[in-house]
């Protein structure tokens, strides 16, 4: 297991930010934002650095009805080859349906989504992960999501549905400390059972962030900071293991270098706290709170001592294989942590490989296409909602994903809000009800404005002239005259004409 230490979510906003914070020992990429070929000058000086590097996809979509996508798997793996990275990670989630197995038009979330716990479920999910595994260079591993809805009929827990995946698999979890919050206040779970459930030798890192909570319901923001009861779960994790890496993640409005810092200072006190208990521990590891944690980290002695100075040569260590030179948590008392109840023995053999199983039959996968094509329907589209789900829940959940889709939708194309100002949002939801995102972010942002100006909209022939020029100039080759999108391009000329 590769040891990662302390890190944080890379995001071109704050990466002059990013580089002069001590003791950061690794990033996180977005996998489908960095191009193999023009990686990031800011992050290629990170690299040099020493700087570990993970890339985590968000559009695999492992808990989908089909199989992966092998254009998905090649970029993915590309990505990991150009960073130099140890492993990748992506999600436990489905964010398209429909399609070849439900004989309908595939439609995107735009986000990720929970699959049921289910046997039919997992069965594919497990088939999707060793199509995965074979396809990448390097290790996987697989993070828990955050969910507003539950499934009807669920047959596991969030961690016996885990440890299952793990067993069959041999995958690595990614587990979100975050997530498990959101899910104990959205579905009332109980993230201390989760844990106790989990097989905590197979966590590759941890992700902490935050949110808000809204008329009961948490929301997942990575907009907020980190909250004390997220920091809870941290510590619960940390009681019970030594995680290899944990890291913070922020994805909108970013805070100054200092609150990056503090919230970073913050994690790694609950980890130093959490791997003093651990390896003092002779049988189960009583649970640290947060509260206690800036105390206890203080005692470890040197839980704070390995900042930018030691962290550099610390992964390159890593990199070249020493890997008892590798960043641990910056402390002491970490070291004696992998000692603790959860750690193998130093000549423990290896774990023995899954056992392979048959295919999963066409028919589960039809049941679950099905069942998932329903739920995206409902909340994208304009049909009912699927039985047994909580129809404000699916509201809310149905709101959160188009506000998600004009975010990106705004970070795709910034001209539109722009263009548009404060109708900008108003505009999209109203675009967005019953129009499924069918071809990705950028051919929604072409649909969005195609919509307006066939509205005759924007208000005021400046501000419509210059989205039909911002149209123009990214619709491509000019279709033949029969297709639909040539009357369309007939009426954006008599537009900028004029009318004449």
């Amino acid at each position: 297991m590769v040891r990662l230490g302390t890190g944080i979510g890379w995001r071109p906003e704050i990466a002059d930010d990013i580089a002069r914070l001590p003791g950061i020992d690794w990033v996180e990429v977005v996998a489908e934002n960095i191009c193999p070929d023009h990686v990031p000058d800011a992050l290629r000086l990170l690299r040099e650095r020493g700087t570990t590097v993970v890339p985590h996809g968000v559009s695999l979509g492992l808990g989908g009805a089909e199989r992966p996508e092998p254009g998905r798997l090649r970029a993915l793996a590309e990505r990991a080859e150009a960073l130099g990275s140890p492993l990748v990670t992506e999600h436990i989630a489905f964010v398209r349906a429909g399609g070849t197995l439900t004989a309908s038009p595939s439609i995107e979330a735009g986000h990720l989504l929970p699959v049921p716990r289910t046997r039919d479920a997992l069965d594919v999910l497990c088939e999707n992960v060793r199509i995965a595994q074979d396809a990448l260079p390097v290790p996987l591993a697989v993070e828990n999501i955050a969910a507003l809805i539950s499934w009807p009929g669920e047959e596991m827990t969030e961690g016996q549905f885990l440890a299952e995946l793990v067993e069959r698999t041999g995958v690595r979890l990614l587990i979100d400390v975050a997530n498990l919050h959101t899910n104990h206040v959205n579905r009332g779970e109980d993230p201390a059972k989760a844990l106790d459930e989990l097989p905590t030798s197979a966590i590759a890192y941890v992700h902490v962030a935050g949110g808000v909570e809204k008329d009961g319901v948490w929301h997942d923001s990575h907009a907020h900071p980190v909250t004390q009861p997220v920091l809870d779960v941290l510590a619960e994790l940390c009681a019970r293991t030594a995680p290899p890496g944990v890291l913070l993640e922020r994805d909108e409005d970013f805070p100054a270098a200092g609150e990056l810092a503090g919230e970073l200072d913050a994690i790694r006190a609950v980890t130093a706290a959490g791997a003093a208990e651990v390896g003092t521990a002779t049988g189960s590891a009583k649970p640290v709170t947060a509260a206690g944690a800036a105390e206890a980290a203080t005692a470890a002695g040197a839980a704070e001592a390995a900042t930018a100075a030691g962290a550099a040569e610390a992964a390159t260590a890593a990199r070249t294989g020493d890997e008892a030179a590798a960043p641990v948590w910056a402390s002491a008392a970490a070291d004696e942590a992998h000692t603790g109840p959860d750690a193998p023995a130093a000549d423990a053999p290896a774990p023995e490989a899954p056992l392979p199983e048959a295919p999963v039959p066409d028919a589960v996968r039809e049941r679950l296409a099905l069942a998932q094509t329903a739920l995206l329907s409902a909340l994208v589209g304009d049909t009912p909602p699927p039985e047994g789900f909580d129809r404000r829940r699916l509201r809310v959940q149905s709101a959160a994903l188009t506000a998600k889709r004009a975010s990106v939708i705004a970070k795709v194309a910034p001209e539109l809000p722009e263009i548009l100002g404060t109708g900008y949002r108003p505009a999209f939801v109203r675009y967005a009800e019953g129009r499924p995102m069918t071809g990705g972010y950028r051919r929604d942002a072409l649909s969005f404005a195609e919509h307006l100006l066939a509205d005759g909209r924007p208000d005021g022939s400046a501000a419509r002239r210059r989205l039909t020029l911002w149209w123009q100039e990214r619709s491509g080759p000019a279709p033949l005259p029969s297709h639909p999108a040539a009357r369309f391009a007939r009426r954006v000329r008599l537009a900028l004409s004029g009318g004449r």
